[in-house]
């Protein structure tokens, strides 16, 4: 289940809005024969991959498989009849599927079929690898990742008279890996204004090279409607997507000009910061956006931690002195409980990766076990 679990990542930003899934098939003696991953989304399923590399040589076997087969027809066949025709014994399952199509139904299948189905197996670990996932179809939302650099005290402002970056160039590669496998990136109008950005990764995604790179949406919000129509990020909207999220105080000429100039706006009634990100959230689930990135300054983040509408923070810290008086605009308000994950050192850098509280205890709960 472990190595099932390790080469599930392997679809990361590549089988989106699907999960990652990975499959390792044991003959009828227990020794490991085959194994698959779900590299695409409209692609086979782990299963499939790994049972079609095992061949005669899963009949009588087992089934290792992190994610509960599904049993209904989507872009491909029922994963549960290729098992069944497969002839293998034992399905082994880390994590039910919350998707109402399978839900149970999958490992139900199974049982009424004679194959013996044992659940929760490294449970946890699958639940985690799949929260994103979880959490488009459970709450119709995307996973949402704030990601910042600050100096040694925390802030967000580069020492006046150096480099304009705060972290090192190890930090920034990171971060554009990170970009190549989300949906979208968001930014605040300040952040625009300020920095000029292009928000693009470079390079664009990863990946076998028969499958195209994931087209990054590239979010401003901007409930003023303030984003000048003369910014890398409109002015090369025409080859890249960009969404201005605006609220009902964005003068109109504002939002034609960023129109014509081949921008989204998407329109939101409410004029409160956190009632119009949520509505936002709300319309990336019904484009089945799986994972947005943030980069908002203070700002936003401000916002999102007062409102828990953030699931994983990626914190760059830098050894370096910004200096200077305290300032809400470029200080780091407070990060909500967080549950570290990672720590790491790029660059001289110190990058913490962890899960809000709330979401990680969501990770660890048991769910669909059959």
């Amino acid at each position: 289940m472990r190595r099932a679990l390790a080469i599930a990542r392997r679809g990361e930003g590549l089988v989106e809005p699907n999960p990652m899934v990975g499959a390792v098939v044991l003959g009828p003696d227990g020794r490991p024969v085959a194994e698959g991953w779900h590299d695409r989304f409209g692609g086979p399923h782990a299963e499939v991959v790994a049972l079609a590399a095992a061949g005669a040589a899963a009949r009588g076997g087992t089934l290792v498989v992190t994610l509960e087969p599904c049993c209904h027809h989507g872009k491909t066949p029922p994963c549960t009849d290729a098992i069944v025709a497969a002839g293998v014994a034992r399905v082994v399952v880390a994590a039910g599927d919350p998707f109402p199509a399978v839900a149970g139904g999958g490992l139900a299948a199974l049982r009424a079929a004679g194959v013996a189905v044992v659940s929760g197996l490294l449970e946890a670990e699958a639940l985690r690898l799949t929260a994103p996932y979880r959490t488009l179809v459970t709450a119709g939302r995307p996973w949402v990742i704030a990601k910042w650099a600050a100096t040694r005290e925390g802030r967000v402002v580069a020492p006046p008279g150096g480099d304009r970056w705060i972290s090192s160039p190890e930090s920034r590669a990171l971060v554009h890996a990170l970009r190549a496998r989300v949906d979208a990136i968001a930014v605040g109008s300040g952040t625009a204004l300020a920095d000029d950005p292009l928000l693009t990764a470079r390079p664009r995604g990863t990946g076998p090279a028969d499958v195209a790179p994931r087209t990054l949406l590239r979010i401003v919000l901007d409930g003023r409607g303030r984003l000048d129509p003369g910014c890398r990020l409109v002015r090369t909207a025409r080859e890249s997507p960009v969404l201005v999220a605006v609220g009902p105080a964005a003068p109109p000429d504002r939002i034609a000009a960023l129109e014509a100039a081949g921008c989204e706006a998407w329109r939101s009634p409410d004029a409160e910061p956190a009632a119009r990100f949520r509505g936002l959230l709300a319309e990336l689930g019904r484009r089945r956006f799986t994972n947005l990135l943030v980069e908002g300054g203070p700002t936003v983040f401000r916002t999102l931690f007062a409102a828990d509408l953030v699931d994983e923070i990626w914190e760059f810290v830098a050894p370096i002195a910004a200096g200077g008086p305290r300032d809400a605009a470029v200080d780091m308000p407070p990060t909500p409980p967080l549950v570290v994950e990672d720590v790491s050192h790029p660059g001289g850098d110190t990058l913490t990766r962890g899960l809000v509280r709330t979401r990680a205890a969501a990770t660890a709960s048991p769910a669909g076990r059959g």
